[in-house]
């Protein structure tokens, strides 16, 4: 290697290092965003679990969600496999835009709670089910539709509504993400046929 292409490497490795030191301190300097979500939806009853008061639903596009009911759900106990239903419940997504600490980065998918409270602006009966946390990275970002998909330790996706427009902005493919999501429990069901 030439003088000349030597410190054009060495110049290059610098900007490199800095820009991705500049880039990590934007991101570290980012506060956590959360939100909650009310999803309505509708499926078909796969499972009923009358001792643990848990439904599996399969909704219209073929995927599976088993919700813990709550106890206020009147007349649980008349839903049956292959009834159509409708159910609200809640969901959370927190993401911290900060390196992942070692240990984040052994165990990157725990499930960090099996239960919790739910935030002073929802009905106190919703409570959250099993609270997973995961070291996810940036792979699209499309910003027209405001939305992000992330890749998962396990190599599955997942793709996020974002509402918050300055954030889609600032957020780069690549960039790792500490996410924390939950599903509350059902606080509707309600037969259709």
């Amino acid at each position: 290697m030439t003088t000349k292409n030597l410190v054009s490497y060495l110049f290059s490795l610098v900007i490199l290092v800095s820009f991705n030191s500049f880039a990590q301190e934007k991101q570290d300097n980012r506060p956590p965003k959360e939100k909650w979500n009310l999803v309505i939806a509708e499926g078909r009853v796969t499972e009923v679990n009358k001792d643990l008061r848990e439904v599996t639903v399969m909704g219209p596009e073929g995927n599976l969600l088993t919700l813990e009911v709550d106890d206020a759900v009147e007349r649980f106990d008349e839903i049956n496999v292959n009834d159509l239903i409708s159910f609200e419940y809640y969901t959370y997504i927190m993401a911290e835009f900060r390196q992942p600490t070692a240990e984040e980065l052994k165990e990157p998918l725990v499930v960090v709670a099996e239960g919790g409270k739910a935030p002073h602006n929802m009905d106190p009966s919703a409570v959250l089910g099993a609270v997973v946390k995961a070291v996810v990275t940036v792979e699209i970002i499309n910003r027209p539709e405001m939305m992000v998909t992330v890749k998962g330790p396990r190599g599955n996706y997942v793709s996020i509504n974002i509402e918050d427009e300055a954030l889609i902005k600032e957020l780069q493919v690549g960039e790792v993400v500490i996410l924390t999501y939950a599903e509350a429990v059902a606080l509707s069901l309600e037969k259709m046929n």
